[in-house]
C-alpha cells in the first residue's frame, strides 16, 4: 500500500554560503488517512539537482508528556540549518545525510516460515520441516527463521518508522524484513502459550511495524500469501481464539491475503502430531497450493528460478 499523502510547502528559502546557493525547503504531509491526527514533516537542502541533507519528524513521535511538538521540532530545525548553510558548517551534510529509501529487493526465497517455537525440535519443528518439504517438493526455496535465536529488540511505538521507512534498532529485524519482502508466502508457525504466541514471535509482529511503514512510504508488492499452522496443548479450537487473532491482524497490517491454516489441538495428549494420519499430508497440500496460486486470481505464478519483479 503505496499512501500519497497531501503534501503542504510550509518553507523554502534559498540560502547563500561562500561555498555556494542551497535550497532548503520544509513540507507538511497529512497521513491521517493512515493514523488519526498523523502528520509528518520532511525538511530537506538541495545544491541545484542534488539533495544533500534530510530530516523527517511526525507527530506520533510526541508523547503527551514531550513539552516539543512536530511541527515546532521541525520549524527550529529548518532555522539552525538555514543558520548552519550561511556558515558554511559541513557538520550539517555529516548530520544529516540525504537517506537512501529502503531497499526493496529482498532474497530468493519463494516461502519464509516464521517458527515461533523457542523448541526447535518440538511439534512446531515437525510442521516446520512438513512445511518446507513441500516447497522443496516443488523446486522451490523455503527459509525458515527462529526469532527466539535472534537478537530482536522490543518495539517501542517511537512511530520513527513513519520518516524513512526503516527502524531505529540496528539488530537481526532487518534480516527478517528482507526475507519477508522478497517471498510470495509467509507462514507463521506457533505455538500457544497463554492462549496467545510466544514472546519472541510477538516481538517480530510488533517490529514488522517498520515493514508496514516501508510499504506506506515506498509501495510494495501485493501478491503475498499468509499461512498459519499452530499447535495447542489442551482440547479444543477456542484454544486457538487470540493466536488466530493476532496472526490475522499481522497479515492485514501487511497487506498479506490468508490462504488457510492447520490448527492441531490436544497435543499435551498426543505428545508427537506425526500420530496423526493425514495431518503432514494436508499441511503440504496448504502449502503447495500456497506457492501455485496468486492470491485472488486463481493463476499460476512465475515459475522457479523467476526473479520476482521489482517492487
Amino acid at each position: 500500500m503505496l499512501m500519497e499523502p497531501a503534501r503542504k510547502p510550509l518553507k523554502s528559502v534559498l540560502v547563500k554560503g561562500s561555498s555556494g546557493e542551497y535550497l532548503l525547503t520544509l513540507d507538511r504531509e497529512d497521513f491521517s488517512a493512515l493514523y488519526p491526527r498523523m502528520v509528518r514533516y520532511v525538511l530537506a537542502v538541495r545544491e541545484e539537482d542534488r539533495l544533500r541533507a534530510l530530516f523527517r519528524t511526525n507527530t506520533f513521535e510526541y508523547s503527551p508528556l514531550n513539552p516539543l511538538a512536530a511541527e515546532t521540532a521541525a520549524q527550529e530545525k529548518a532555522a539552525e540549518w538555514e543558520r548552519e548553510l550561511a556558515a558554511d558548517s559541513p557538520a550539517l551534510f555529516r548530520n544529516y545525510p540525504a537517506e537512501r529509501a529502503p531497499g526493496l529487493q529482498g532474497p530468493a526465497a519463494d516461502l519464509v516460515i516464521l517458527q515461533g517455537s523457542p523448541r526447535p525440535d518440538g511439534n512446531c519443528g515437525i510442521l516446520t520441516g512438513w512445511a518446507a518439504e513441500a516447497a522443496q517438493d516443488a523446486g522451490r526455496i523455503a527459509r525458515v527463521i527462529y526469532p527466539h535465536d535472534l537478537d530482536i529488540h522490543c518495539c517501542i511505538g517511537c512511530y520513527q518508522c513513519y520518516n524513512t521507512g526503516t527502524c531505529v534498532f540496528d539488530d537481526d529485524m532487518g534480516g527478517i524484513i528482507d526475507a519477508v519482502r522478497g517471498a510470495g508466502l509467509l507462514i507463521v508457525c506457533s505455538p500457544v502459550y497463554t492462549n496467545t504466541v510466544p514472546a519472541g514471535l510477538k516481538l517480530v509482529i510488533d517490529r514488522m511495524q517498520a515493514y508496514h511503514a516501508e510499504r506506506t512510504l515506498c509501495g510494495g508488492r501485493t501478491d503475498q500469501k499468509g499461512i498459519l499452522l499452530s499447535v495447542a496443548g489442551r482440547k479444543g479450537n477456542d484454544n486457538f481464539t487470540c493466536v488466530m487473532r493476532v496472526v490475522s491482524a499481522f497479515f492485514r497490517n501487511l497487506g498479506i491475503e490468508p490462504a488457510g491454516q492447520v490448527l492441531i489441538d490436544s497435543v499435551d495428549a498426543l505428545r508427537d502430531i506425526r500420530l496423526l494420519p493425514g495431518r503432514k499430508e494436508e499441511v503440504k497440500a496448504l502449502v503447495s497450493d500456497g506457492l501455485r496460486r496468486k492470491p485472488g486470481t486463481g493463476q499460476d505464478p512465475k515459475p522457479p528460478n523467476t526473479p520476482h519483479d521489482p517492487i
